[in-house]
């Protein structure tokens, strides 16, 4: 259980310490609700969707490993799920839906006929919750994409589906920003790719950007729904090349002024994807940040406040592009308690920021353009041993969630209560 007194007064400490070297904690606590975090709603059922089709799913690249008990079944599952995670997150936060989690009931309804009324109790949930919501096109996991191919498919009636399908959740995404009165971020992923090595890369490229072009033909206000592309360099039955290639979204995104979604998970291992930002962002307004945990590979563990996660967070704070980036999560881990995953990988992006935060940023900046690189590196070393946790724990106190590793107990709790007792 959770000591106040004790709180307050390392906290107290800590903000001694911070206005030594010009930090104002206060400042930056109430500058941590500028941090805002989707949450992404397949982490609670391991990227099924509740589609009646009744044919089977295949083909996408998409999967989640192990058999943890207490997955979601249904969307009222899946909704008590997520409350039950926003109720232990301090700060604000948004839900993001794929296509495949409609609201459809009974109906057999194909992912080129979805419309908004099968979305609209997932807006009246978002509004309940005071949340806002962002939304995705599922290009996978369907027979249509069994060849590994949607919208760069040689085949027209292939094709045609999928610029459908995404064009249908354009519109429903524009209408979930109207809404709820905070703009939906739709981004889009396709799987598109091929097992070994092609000899027409330009061909299926070419095709692609005739899709995207049909795709955006009719252009919503950004104050409803904005557009994201999403690259990755490889996956599962694309091993050898990725039609939507990293250089071919953001290609496309600064021509069409659309935004790139940048997934730490999907470039090369050694890639530095923290640095990427100020790039893009020196001619792009805006970007999507999708943050995971990649080992070896795409494989999407929970976040965990690494040094990766750090230079993201780092690179923003630094950059003061809070407001150009949007951020959300994307990983699946079937193996633990999916709630308990939830927690821990958006407290650790939030932790992520509040440390960039912390940082005199002014000063080390002072420090680097006069060449004083000791004093600057220097100073970095010992921000490492500052008391962090110790304002950690006070946002978390001032947010009324659980301090500290409460929270285990919180899901342990739920996890006999409401998870053991799932078929």
């Amino acid at each position: 259980m959770i000591n106040q007194r004790l709180i307050e007064k390392a906290y107290d400490i800590a903000k001694e310490q911070y206005a030594a070297i010009g930090v104002d904690t206060d400042a930056v606590l109430t500058r941590m609700n500028d941090v805002v975090i989707s949450l992404h709603c397949w982490q609670t059922d391991d990227v099924g969707g509740f589609e009646n089709l009744g044919s089977g799913l295949s083909g996408g690249g998409i999967q989640a490993t192990g058999d943890y008990p207490g997955k979601a079944n249904s969307i009222a599952e899946m909704r008590q799920d997520l409350a039950k995670v926003l109720s232990l997150l301090p700060g604000r936060h948004r839900l993001n839906l794929h296509a495949i989690y409609g609201d459809f009931k009974s109906e057999a309804i194909d992912r080129d006929q979805i419309e908004i009324r099968h979305f609209q109790s997932w807006i009246d949930w978002c509004r309940q919750q005071g949340i806002g919501m962002d939304f995705n096109p599922t290009c996978f996991s369907h027979p249509m994409a069994s060849s590994g191919l949607t919208l760069s498919s040689r085949d027209d009636k292939v094709r045609m589906f999928w610029v459908e399908h995404v064009r249908r959740c354009r519109a429903i995404s524009a209408e979930i920003g109207k809404q709820l009165g905070t703009p939906c971020v739709n981004n889009i992923w396709i799987p598109d790719g091929t097992k070994d090595i092609p000899v027409d890369r330009n061909g299926l490229r070419t095709i692609l950007k005739k899709s995207l072009d049909q795709v955006m033909e009719i252009d919503y206000p950004k104050e409803y729904m904005k557009d994201s592309l999403e690259s990755k360099l490889f996956g599962i039955g694309m091993e050898s090349m990725t039609v939507g290639s990293h250089e071919f979204y953001l290609g496309y995104a600064l021509t069409r002024n659309k935004m790139i979604c940048l997934d730490n998970g999907h470039f090369h291992p050694t890639e530095q994807v923290g640095d990427k930002i100020s790039s893009c962002l020196q001619f792009a307004d805006e970007l999507l940040l999708h943050v995971t945990r990649n080992i070896r590979w795409d494989s999407d563990h929970v976040v965990t406040l690494n040094d990766e996660i750090q230079l993201l967070a780092s690179e923003i704070i630094r950059g003061n592009y809070l407001k150009n980036v949007s951020i959300g999560l994307d990983f699946f881990d079937a193996s633990i308690n999916r709630i308990g995953a939830y927690v821990v990988g958006t407290r650790s992006t939030k932790k992520a920021f509040l440390i960039a935060m912390l940082e005199p940023v002014g000063l080390l900046r002072k420090y680097e353009e006069a060449g004083q690189n000791f004093e600057r590196i220097a100073l970095l070393e010992e921000m490492k041993t500052k008391p962090f946790g110790a304002v950690w724990d006070y946002y978390c106190l001032q947010q009324e969630v659980p301090v500290g590793i409460d929270f285990i107990n919180e899901v342990q709790q739920y996890e006999k209560e409401v998870l053991a007792k799932r078929g």
